[in-house]
């Protein structure tokens, strides 16, 4: 419960990633700033 995950699919239905969790529909670039960071990102916040 109360876990999320960024998500390039295109298919997002309730359970899909897990009973109780949230699915969010991001862009590859966001995605992968996302993996970097540990924590949901745009690429603009990686480059500080």
């Amino acid at each position: 419960p109360g876990e999320r995950a960024a998500s390039t699919s295109n298919r997002n239905f309730e359970g899909r990633q897990g009973r109780g969790g949230r699915t969010h529909l991001v862009s590859p670039a966001v995605a992968a700033a996302t993996a970097i960071a540990g924590t949901f990102a745009t690429p603009d916040d990686l480059e500080a």
